[in-house]
């Protein structure tokens, strides 16, 4: 994991789960990680715990919903460390139901998470990196982003947008400005994804499969894979699932 080495990196969603397992990776591997989230405490805890293990981690308070937040953790890194060399656009949302609950409110919240939350890392950061002319997006999509079900409409919608939106920026950018641009995308994962469910038909889904999840910190490895490989090379996408599950 040489090629992780010192490498300055913003992890949105950071608080729990995959962001979680991937600063905790990555730094154990030398990179400078910075954690966003919006529960500082937690943040908090885990930069201590990761600094206590001889790494390197700061925490920023963070909501990815702001263009303004997403400006300001873009800066506070600046400051901090004077480049950006990798964002991972983690923090997502998936309160799932069928399109006729008409759940209008998460909707957009998800639309608002998992698109425009992207959308704004990539603006906070994108300068910065054509200016170095180098640098790397990560953005988590998930299978429902290459697959439809029953009650997943919406949140796959925005998981499908998260693939256009990697694919346009590696066509606009790669090229040019040699910045990296990675689709990984998870399949059931042992997360608090499915915390913000209120569909009761989905929420008994996801209690018969919460047992089958796979580790974040399988997602963290293919993440830091993609990160680690030299610059000349791109990894695209990187799809993570389950054994058991189809």
């Amino acid at each position: 994991m040489e090629n992780i080495r010192d490498k300055v990196v913003i992890i949105t969603g950071a608080s729990s789960g995959i962001g979680e397992a991937t600063a905790k990776l990555l730094a154990q591997n030398g990179a400078k990680v910075v954690l966003a989230a919006r529960r500082v405490e937690r943040l908090h805890a885990i930069a201590n715990e990761i600094k206590q293990g001889g790494g390197e981690a700061v925490s920023v308070k963070a909501d990815v919903v702001s263009a303004e937040d997403m400006q300001n953790l873009a800066k506070f890194t600046l400051s901090m460390y004077g480049r950006i060399d990798v964002l991972v656009n983690n923090a997502g949302v998936m309160p799932s139901s069928r399109l006729n609950e008409l759940r209008v409110e998460e909707w957009d919240q998800m639309i608002d998470v998992n698109i425009k939350g992207v959308l704004y890392g990539i603006a906070a950061v994108l300068p910065t990196m054509r200016e170095q002319q180098s640098g790397h997006i990560i953005n988590l999509s998930s299978t429902s982003g290459y697959h439809v079900s029953p009650t997943s409409t919406v949140y796959a919608a925005t998981k499908f947008a998260v693939r256009a939106i990697s694919e346009g920026l590696r066509l606009e950018e790669s090229s040019t400005s040699r910045i990296r641009s990675t689709v990984i995308a998870p399949g059931l994962t042992k997360t608090e994804l499915f915390d913000s469910i209120t569909s009761p038909e989905v929420q008994t889904i996801a209690n018969q499969l919460s047992g089958k999840g796979i580790s974040p910190y399988s997602i963290a490895r293919a993440i830091a894979f993609a990160i680690n490989e030299p610059d000349d090379t791109l990894i695209s996408e990187i799809m993570v699932r389950p054994t058991a599950l189809s």
